[in-house]
């Protein structure tokens, strides 16, 4: 599971106590320079608040700003201290559940329409990018998901014949092809187009900084602790001010998701390590971004410094280790099969750590308005696509609030699973 924007099927209460990530992150030491931000003064009301300033929150605010619309955003730390720092920046379209696998659960035209939004949104990012000043940290780059054993050709196959049937730039690589671009010997491979690599806290924080700049809105440190309707909208409370709007999207990352409950995905955790920079990566077409069929699965990318980051060995275990000795562990048998697939690099774990990640009931994520409360709204970005998710549905939401129909928002509505799953307080 690639770290993304993540939700923890916990009560409010159990979410505070809960340490989302363990270990020594490695994009934090690639910020030398905190966002500082004046607190704003507080209006009467506001067209929309955003609660969370994460990933999830950022992108929200930075398409409601595009689209003209009057809000604030509220977090409850300092902007970029969350989950963000965690997340491991490989930015795909191709979900934790193939195309073609989507298509037998959800029908064949909203799969590929699906599929289609998350490579539109990963254009919309480098577009983000360029726009704040982040462009440098967010690299397009082709990614390679190669058949873990013979007996995965045939569905990954499959899968390559989907894409190309509905129009996605893919190439199909046999052993002998696989063999002479990369170092490794691997039954099969699919080669996607189009996907990129993210210093995902970079990103986040230049997009405050640019909204920062076009004087929006941003209280830090500013908890949210209830959420009531007054009959028009909603009522916003924390510890030293009521917020007023109309409507409230909650992008809250780790944070519980008010007035709904979240039944619907499992809590896991999962490893990931930064390498030592390497001098050479001739041997590594592309610098593709890598992953494979079986799972849990491996995945590699690399850094604007040369370092390789890869992570995996995912445990069904709702709770991140405070065992120095395990992680390390686990970070060692990461770079063991790293080494694995490039033997000619002579690599050390200089940083690793462990995360908590959350999958829905279908992989999907879940975003829109609460089916049984108007104008409060969700942008749940479950699985390892949860940036990509984040930018898909700052669209759908923008849309949603400004009252402008979005056909797709049908797909990741939060009651498209079955109505008992569902308990509203």
């Amino acid at each position: 599971m690639k770290f993304g924007d993540l939700k923890e099927d916990v009560n409010e209460a159990e979410a505070d106590e809960m340490e989302m990530h363990n270990g020594e992150l490695y994009w934090p030491k690639t910020e030398s320079e905190q966002v500082v931000l004046e607190r704003p003064k507080k209006k009467e009301r506001y067209d929309v608040l955003v609660i969370g300033a994460g990933m999830s929150g950022t992108l929200t605010a930075y398409t409601l700003y595009q689209d003209g619309v009057d809000f604030a955003v509220l977090d409850k730390g300092k902007v970029g201290a969350g989950s963000t720092a965690a997340n491991t920046g490989l930015i795909q379209y191709s979900n934790d559940i193939m195309l073609h696998e989507l298509a037998a659960q959800i029908g064949e035209a909203d799969a590929v329409r699906f599929y289609k939004l998350c490579a539109e949104a990963v254009d919309s990012l480098d577009e983000v990018a360029k726009t704040v000043g982040a462009k440098d940290v967010y690299i397009r780059r082709d990614s390679l998901c190669f058949a873990s054993c013979d007996e995965d050709v045939t569905k990954l196959r499959r899968e390559y014949e989907m894409l190309t049937k509905h129009g996605f730039a893919a190439e199909w690589l046999e052993r002998d092809e696989l063999k002479t671009r990369f170092p490794f010997d691997k039954p099969a491979a699919l080669v996607t187009k189009g996907d990129a690599e993210v210093n995902p806290l970079t990103l986040s924080r230049q997009v405050v900084r640019h909204l920062s700049q076009a004087n929006v809105p941003i209280f830090e440190e500013t908890d949210v602790t209830d959420v009531v309707s007054d009959g028009d909208g909603w009522l916003v409370v924390t510890p030293g001010a009521t917020f007023k709007a109309n409507h409230v999207i909650f992008a809250t990352g780790y944070g519980a998701s008010p007035l709904l409950d979240s039944h619907r995905i499992e809590l896991n955790r999962s490893y990931a390590i930064a390498t030592n920079p390497v001098d050479d990566f001739r041997a590594w077409d592309g610098r593709a971004l890598i992953w494979e069929t079986k799972r849990p699965y491996l995945y590699v990318r690399t850094t604007v410094d040369g370092r390789i980051i890869a992570g995996g060995l995912d445990e069904e275990k709702p709770e991140t280790p405070h065992s120095e000795a395990l992680i390390q562990h686990r970070a060692e048998q990461i770079r063991q099969a790293v080494e694995a697939l490039f033997p000619m690099y002579d690599l050390t774990v200089e940083y690793a750590w462990v995360a908590l990640f959350g999958e829905s009931i279908d992989q999907l994520p879940f975003i829109g308005e609460h089916p049984d409360r108007p104008n409060l709204y969700y942008l749940l970005g479950y699985g390892g696509n949860g940036t990509v998710y984040s930018m898909l549905g700052s669209k759908m939401l923008s849309d949603a609030v400004r009252g402008v129909e979005n056909e797709d928002a049908r797909i990741v509505r939060l009651d498209r699973t079955r109505q008992s799953d569902l308990t509203f307080p």
